[in-house]
Parts: C-alpha cells; sequence; structure tokens
C-alpha cells in the first residue's frame, strides 16, 4: 500500500465523540476529514470538512461518499456490514469489515477468540429458555447473561445468582440469542490499545487501569501501577489479537485481572477507545493520531507516556442543575478540559472528559478528587 499522505481526504463512519477527536488530530496532520453519520451537526461534523446525515444503509449515499475520500475508517463498531460490502471496491476500508462483523456480536466475538487460543470467561450460546437452563447448569452462579448483539456501557446484560427467576431472566434479555459467561472475579480492570498498519508494523499503548461505576467508564489511570509481568502479558495477548485479525487500524483490548494474576479478554472494539482519551494529553502519538498513521500506511508513532495521568469521564448528570462551574475546573493545575459538543445532556450520557497530568498518579488523583468536588 503506498502511504496516504497529509493533503488526503480521510472519511470516517460514525460521528460521536471518538470521530470528533480523530478529526482533530487529522485536521493537525493536514488531512481533511469527511464524517458520515445519521445525526446532523454530530461531534465529528463540528470539526470535519464535510458531513453527510444519511442513514448507513443507504448504498447510493455510502458510494457517493467513498468516491470523495482516499479511506475509510470507523469510529465505532455497530455499522451494518452488508452495506460496506457495496464500497470496498471504490476505497480502501481499515479495518477490514469482516473485523466489524466479529466485534460487533459477542457470540462471534466469543466463538473468534476462543477458536483462536486467546482466554475467555467460560461461555455458552443460547438460543431458548431451555438452553439457557441448560447452560446455566453447565456454567453455574454467579453468571451474567448477555445479549449477542449490540451492547455497550453495561447495555444489555443482567447477572444471574441462585436467587434468579430464570423464566423472568429470559424473558427480560428481549433478544432470540444471548450468551451466558461464567462470572469473573477479578483484581482489576485493564485494556491495550493496539494499532497495527498495511506493513505488519505494531505497537500498543500503555496498560490502562479503569474503574466503572454502574458498568459506565469512570476512570482511567496511566501508569496502571500493575506487576510488570502482568503488563507484559496484557500487551502480549492484545498484539497477538491484532496479529491474527491482520488489523489494519486500532484496536482495544479490555481485560480482566483476575485474582490468581491470569488475564481473561472481556470484549474487543476495533477503533479508538474510551479509556485511550488520556494519550490525547500523556502521550508523545494519540490514539487518534495513531489510527490515523495505521490506516494511512504511515509509519507509525512513538506511544511513550510522558506524564503519569488519569482521565475521568464526565457524564449528563453533571448537567442536571445547569452548565456546571468549567471556570473553577480550569483553575486546577494539570486539568486538560475535553467538551464534545453534544446538543443534549442526559444521565450516564458521556458529554465529556477531563484529564489530569502530574508528577505521579497519587498526584494526579488528588487533583481529580478536588475535581470532583468543585463539580459538584
Amino acid at each position: 500500500m503506498r502511504p496516504i499522505l497529509p493533503g488526503s481526504t480521510i472519511g470516517l463512519l460514525g460521528g460521536g465523540q471518538l470521530g470528533r477527536m480523530f478529526a482533530i488530530a487529522g485536521r493537525k496532520m493536514g488531512y481533511r476529514i469527511h464524517t458520515f453519520d445519521p445525526t446532523p451537526d454530530c461531534p465529528t461534523g463540528q470539526i470535519a470538512d464535510r458531513e453527510v446525515n444519511r442513514p448507513f444503509t443507504d448504498i447510493q449515499a455510502l458510494q457517493d461518499f467513498a468516491k470523495q475520500v482516499d479511506v475509510i475508517t470507523y469510529e465505532f463498531e455497530n455499522i451494518p456490514v452488508e452495506p460496506l460490502k457495496s464500497i470496498e471496491g471504490i476505497v480502501p476500508l481499515y479495518p477490514n469489515p469482516q473485523v466489524l462483523h466479529i466485534c460487533q456480536n459477542r457470540r462471534r466475538e466469543k466463538e473468534w477468540l476462543q477458536s483462536n487460543g486467546f482466554p475467555v470467561a467460560p461461555f455458552r450460546v443460547v438460543d431458548s429458555l431451555e438452553g439457557f437452563k441448560k447452560a446455566v447448569a453447565e456454567i453455574g452462579f454467579p453468571s451474567v447473561l448477555k445479549t449477542a448483539d449490540f451492547g455497550y456501557d453495561g447495555k444489555g446484560q443482567q447477572k444471574l445468582s441462585a436467587s434468579s427467576d430464570l423464566d423472568f431472566v429470559w424473558k427480560n434479555l428481549q433478544a432470540p440469542v444471548g450468551v451466558l459467561e461464567g462470572w469473573i472475579s477479578f483484581e482489576a480492570e485493564l485494556s491495550v490499545i493496539v494499532a497495527r498498519n498495511s506493513q505488519g508494523e505494531i505497537r500498543s499503548f500503555p496498560v490502562v487501569r479503569n474503574h466503572h461505576e454502574n458498568h459506565i467508564l469512570a476512570l482511567s489511570q496511566v501508569p496502571a501501577m500493575f506487576d510488570p509481568q502482568v503488563e507484559k502479558c496484557a500487551m502480549e495477548v492484545a498484539q497477538g489479537v491484532a496479529e491474527k485479525f491482520d488489523l489494519v487500524g486500532l484496536m482495544a483490548v479490555e481485560c480482566f485481572l483476575t485474582e490468581a494474576g491470569k488475564i481473561i479478554i472481556n470484549e474487543l472494539a476495533p477503533r479508538t477507545h474510551n479509556s485511550g482519551h488520556f494519550s490525547f494529553d500523556a502521550c508523545v502519538t494519540s490514539q487518534f493520531e495513531q489510527q490515523l498513521r495505521a490506516v494511512c500506511g504511515l509509519p507509525l508513532g512513538s506511544t511513550e507516556f510522558m506524564k503519569p495521568s488519569v482521565m475521568r469521564n464526565l457524564l449528563g448528570d453533571l448537567w442536571s442543575s445547569g452548565e456546571p462551574a468549567w471556570d473553577r475546573l480550569l483553575a486546577l493545575p494539570g486539568l486538560k478540559l475535553h467538551l464534545y459538543g453534544k446538543e443534549e445532556a442526559k444521565p450516564g450520557r458521556k458529554m465529556g472528559h477531563y484529564t489530569v497530568l502530574g508528577d505521579s498518579i497519587e498526584d494526579c488523583l488528588k487533583i481529580d478528587k478536588e475535581a470532583q468536588k468543585r463539580l459538584v
């Protein structure tokens, strides 16, 4: 593949905050950005050179979009794959839509990981109440039932215990197919962002320690402060996944660290990721620039972090009494604010984030604690 150099036009499918930050990185490097998303004035569209607002199933609109760009990539994975086949012959499309097809369905993702020898929780695919009850008898309690399709931020998941009403749980799934997983007693949650270009060059960002609240990522920290062997193992697993996929682009590999010190893959996301936002401020190369480099066939950038950092999500709940006092927040040393340009603040909706940079993780967490007081 010949490199797609600055001055070229990159097409982005999806218009959320990940695309917005990708567009900022691309514009800084001299690229033009076109975005395709059904929602007008989307966060990416506010930054992009051109915004196309059509459904992802509109094949003619997709083809017209593809003819005006030099390469296409994604900012989220829940894009119908079938229409993408209509543009594969028009323009390079990274990652390969087959990667998208696997990662947007829990059943396909778990089966792919298991068949390729990667560590996952015990699971069973269920498509009936009878099959579900049989799977529960095999997996045991506690366990978790998940919809096969389109789940994120804890949506489409139900935890099971010995007291659960299985008939009610199955009915409440409201989906024809589910995945029952054994519950992992974990010491910590972590993620690795890995990028690979068409030349086979591969680089991982530092391992990130993640803290969730109500199934939504609340805070990420780097350095993760795990045992070096744990971090080495996590990065090897993530790079192994990227290699096996023959990935061109960027992928987040979310994992559990078990109490026995083992790495278990929880989910894959074939695009930039919430837990990688710290890199926008703290790394030599951000995850967004790295995705751009990977899909354009450029050398990958250094993933070294320059200072310890924590990233905290800002959810719509903060707007319940009006616009937060950003001036009080920005008075804190080392704090960088990122707002996504979303018009309506809803509870649980990611409206922005801030990153705190400091001389140590302890310093960052201290500033974060003060920031939380000022926001309240």
